[in-house]
């Protein structure tokens, strides 16, 4: 998270049958009609069993792309069946490790935090009511000072842990904690209550993943060799959060929040918000996904922004899914992302925390061969199945 100007890079194309898709619907170029998905003559290609000609419909906010296709669609492409697994049983149960890597990049300081719980309850003392077996990550990515980031890592769990809908109610004790931990921060007059952060967490208990976030960090799940974004950036001039903004009297100038931040939700940064208690363009709300882990879901990346500003989340899992074949070692996997970040030229602190989902490194992919000559990619491929398996 920046408050300065941020890099704004444009997401890579997909290769479709020749043509390309740009998540720039705007662009020009492509061999594809652009016209709704959601026309008679779209749906009955769906139907048909046919990739859609028209795939214009991608929407997008902050480089998250969606189409709005049943998850019990299937396309049939060269003699190759794509069904969405969404409908799957498993009796797949994870088992939980993590590593993560943090440096200081190009900036004169370090403003970024994380935290890894693989055993909460070894972690915690066994608390009674705490479900077993549980995990917990988190990155911050803090600005104006390294304040906020601190105490709301060293904070964040213990306010979920002890909200009173917690276990029963996951999403509202995060939302609380979150609100929470925002209040304390404010009342903590030791500490610089002008400096903030950005907070996405990580909750995991069995097969249940809750991921919350409030700023522009990104958790992306590798399902197979395909990223899943589990979160959605929060940047000012995204339109969701424009509204917002403009509805609560706030302005969005040249991307920046009332010109000043970059992003528009964030813990702290209590000079810009209203009294406690007020609704305020700067939301420490956080935006939540529960998501029931699978056998396919073979790792997690939690990511600041200085990953995500240089690198697109499909990049991203293709890296660390080649490095945990090669060692299956989730620390060096998150070394190697931030060694990438950096050949790119982040201009940010860069925070990577990866979760493996079992002990073995996951599998090599075998791609049946097909008696069609082959039209498309394998980063094609992985596209067509998460537009299978996406919900709007």
């Amino acid at each position: 998270m920046k408050m300065a100007a941020g890099t704004d890079l444009s997401s890579p194309l997909s290769v479709l049958d020749g043509g390309f898709i740009s998540k720039d619907t705007g662009g020009s170029g492509s061999s594809l009609d652009r016209q709704d998905l959601d026309t008679p003559e779209a749906t009955k290609q769906i139907k048909a069993g046919k990739p859609p000609r028209h795939l214009s419909a991608i929407r997008h906010c902050a480089s998250t792309a969606r189409l709005d296709i049943s998850s019990e669609s299937e396309l049939d492409i060269g003699g190759l069946s794509l069904k969405s697994s969404s409908d799957r049983q498993s009796d797949f149960f994870p088992v939980l490790r993590s590593g993560s890597c943090a440096e200081i990049g190009p900036k004169q300081s370090m403003e970024d935090e994380h935290i890894c719980v693989d055993n909460l309850v070894d972690h915690l003392g066994h608390i009674a009511h705490v479900p077993s077996p549980g995990a917990f990550y988190g990155v911050f990515d803090g600005h104006g000072g390294t304040d906020a980031a601190s105490f709301i890592r060293k904070n964040i769990l213990r306010y979920i842990i002890e909200d009173g809908h917690f276990p029963n109610c996951m999403e509202k004790a995060i939302k609380s904690a979150f609100l929470r931990a925002d209040h304390a921060f404010a009342d903590a007059h030791s500490l610089d209550s002008t400096s903030g952060t950005t907070a996405l967490t990580a909750l995991i208990f069995g097969r249940t993943l809750h991921i919350a976030n409030a700023g522009d960090c990104r958790a992306v799940l590798g399902k197979r060799g395909r990223a899943v974004e589990l979160s959605r950036d929060h940047k000012p001039n995204c339109n969701i959060e424009r509204l917002r903004i403009e509805k609560l009297g706030g302005v969005v100038y040249d991307g920046y929040l009332n010109g000043q931040l970059s992003v528009a939700r964030a813990l702290g940064d209590w000079h810009m918000k209203d009294p406690k208690g007020s609704a305020c363009a700067l939301s420490s709300e956080p935006e939540l996904q529960v998501t029931t882990l699978m056998e396919e879901d073979e790792f997690l990346i939690l990511g600041c922004d200085g990953l995500w500003d240089v690198m697109s989340s499909q990049h991203a899992v293709t890296i660390a899914r080649k490095e945990l074949m090669a060692h299956n070692d989730p620390e060096r996997c998150s070394r190697e992302l931030v060694r990438e970040a950096l050949k790119r030229n982040t201009c940010d602190n860069l925070t990577v925390v990866v979760v493996c989902f079992a002990p073995d490194p996951p599998p090599r992919i075998e791609f049946p061969r097909s008696r069609v000559r082959r039209s498309i990619s394998a980063e094609g491929l992985n596209f067509l199945k998460g537009i299978l398996d996406s919900n709007v």
